[in-house]
C-alpha cells in the first residue's frame, strides 16, 4: 500500500517512535487535503513529543480502537503549532465529524487539561 491510497478513512492507526525505536500506536481522527493528512491533537501528548523528536511514522487505516485495517505505510509528520493551523484543523474535522466533533470539543472544554492544542501534518515519507 502507498501514502496516496490510504484516501480519507475515519480513523488512522499512527505509529510514532520513542528515542529507543519503540513504536507507540495511537489511533485518531484524520482529515485529508491535498496530498497530505492532518490529526488534531493536545500539544502536549506524548505523540507530539515523540514527532518533535523524530518525524518519521508509520500510518494505517483502522478502527476506533487503532486495530489496523490496512497495510502500513511509512510517512513523516510534524508539528504545526501555529494558532491559525489550529484552527484550520477545527474547521476540517468540523466539516468532516460534524456534531461528533462539536461535541467531542464540547467535553474537551471541560478536561483538566488545559494545554493548548496542535496541528499534525503527514506527509508521503
Amino acid at each position: 500500500m502507498q501514502f496516496r491510497e490510504i484516501g480519507n478513512p475515519t480513523y488512522i492507526a499512527l505509529e510514532t517512535f520513542r528515542k529507543n525505536g519503540e513504536g507507540v500506536i495511537t489511533p485518531v481522527w484524520v482529515a485529508a487535503e491535498g496530498n497530505k493528512l492532518y490529526v488534531w491533537t493536545v500539544g502536549d501528548s506524548g505523540k507530539v513529543k515523540r514527532i518533535r523528536n523524530n518525524g518519521r511514522v508509520r500510518i494505517a487505516v483502522s478502527d476506533a480502537r487503532g486495530n489496523p485495517q490496512s497495510e502500513w505505510v511509512e510517512a513523516r509528520a510534524r508539528v504545526l503549532d501555529a494558532p491559525a493551523d489550529d484552527q484550520a484543523q477545527r474547521q476540517r474535522l468540523a466539516a468532516k465529524y460534524g456534531w461528533q466533533f462539536h461535541m467531542f470539543n464540547l467535553m474537551n472544554r471541560f478536561s483538566r487539561n488545559k494545554a493548548g492544542h496542535v496541528a499534525l501534518e503527514i506527509t508521503a515519507a
